[in-house]
């Protein structure tokens, strides 16, 4: 093809009627021709490009930055919650299951509400966000119940969510760390209670449980700004710590259907390579490349006898808070395992009410 476009070229140099713009129509293409050639045949793929700055990462354009922070920085976050359908109520709170829109999909919640005066500019809230469960046999109201009865007591409106694809919400269930729509159903959520006139929008905090302790920060990664974030012997923060720890989970199920998100993610390894320190893409996908972004606190609870999820993630992402300004608390559990359970379940509880009294309520 060089060949063609050379003999072009000199054929236009010693033609004298050709004009000028035509000279320059001929060169522009043979110019566009040549870069075609260079990348289709020299083997150049995967070409990044470089936009802009953001914190200590650099954002880049390739197939997949849908899942990078600076791409989920620039989508709107809109939703309003359904209709509110009592199921219960005690002295302390009524529950409902309710919904709201994420991606245009249907997304199933539980939600508890104080029953007491609602405070001047409305409860504080939580969105509430779960660990990996098989997504058909998720249950809405057989999860997670002591958990969220413990914070609503509390006085917190509780927004537990059925994520994308998980029991009957609408979507397929994405991968917890290597896909964007648990962050964008997380943030949608967070969403649906600014717009209620329930809620106080400068008191609205994040829970989340193992797969979604890497969920619920890098939603606060999207959104700096979010006050308080919960974790509960979470997973995956550097990208990098994922293969030095690895997670044992014997309750995964792989999707008995051929897998989009599972193709997508091959394919992505193919095309931008796998997590490594050297690696700029995944740096736009961690988390902890945006530390120093947020302005909220951060609270890691972890078992030391979690033989799922291994207490060093939780260690690791502590010594980097240890490195920033981030308000942030670690609690060491010698005994509960994965869930936290037993005594243990009680002393993480008081801590995590503590934690979310001192820095939601009243702000």
């Amino acid at each position: 093809m060089l060949s063609i476009l050379a003999s072009l070229a000199s054929e236009i140099c010693y033609t004298s009627y050709v004009n000028k713009e035509t000279l320059i129509i001929i060169s522009i293409l043979i110019i566009v021709g040549i870069i075609f050639f260079v990348i289709k045949f020299a083997g150049i793929k995967n070409t990044i490009i470089v936009i802009q700055k953001t914190s200590n990462a650099t954002s880049i354009s390739t197939p997949f930055d849908g899942i990078t922070i600076p791409y989920l920085r620039k989508r709107e976050y809109k939703s309003t919650l359904g209709q509110l359908d009592e199921i219960d109520q005690n002295s302390s709170y009524t529950s409902y299951l309710t919904s709201y829109t994420s991606d245009g999909l249907k997304i199933n919640a539980l939600l508890t509400k104080p029953t007491g005066v609602m405070p001047k500019g409305g409860f504080p809230a939580i969105v509430f966000v779960h660990g990996y469960i098989p997504p058909a046999e998720y249950r809405t109201l057989e999860r997670y119940v002591d958990y969220v009865d413990y914070l609503a007591k509390n006085g917190f409106v509780v927004f537990k969510i059925d994520l994308r694809g998980n029991g009957s919400s609408e979507g397929k269930p994405g991968g917890g760390y290597f896909g964007a729509d648990y962050v964008i159903d997380t943030l949608n959520a967070y969403a649906s209670l600014e717009s209620s006139n329930f809620v106080n929008k400068k008191e609205i905090g994040l829970w989340g449980h193992s797969m979604a302790g890497n969920t619920v920060l890098r939603s606060m990664a999207v959104k700096p700004t979010i006050p308080a974030v919960d974790i509960w012997a979470g997973a995956v923060y550097t990208y990098i710590d994922q293969r030095e720890y690895g997670i044992n989970d014997q309750s995964y199920q792989p999707l008995q259907t051929p897998s989009t998100t599972r193709n997508s993610r091959q394919e992505m390894f193919a095309k931008v390579g796998t997590p490594s320190a050297e690696n700029k893409f995944w740096e736009l996908v961690a988390p902890t490349s945006y530390l120093n972004d947020l302005k909220g606190a951060i609270q890691i609870n972890h078992a030391i006898d979690d033989t799922v999820v291994d207490i060093r993630y939780s260690e690791n992402l502590n010594m980097l808070l240890d490195k920033t300004s981030v308000p942030h608390e670690f609690y060491k559990y010698p005994t509960g395992g994965h869930n936290i359970s037993g005594v243990s379940f009680t002393l993480s509880m008081q801590r995590t009410v503590e934690f979310f009294n001192k820095y939601l309520k009243n702000k």
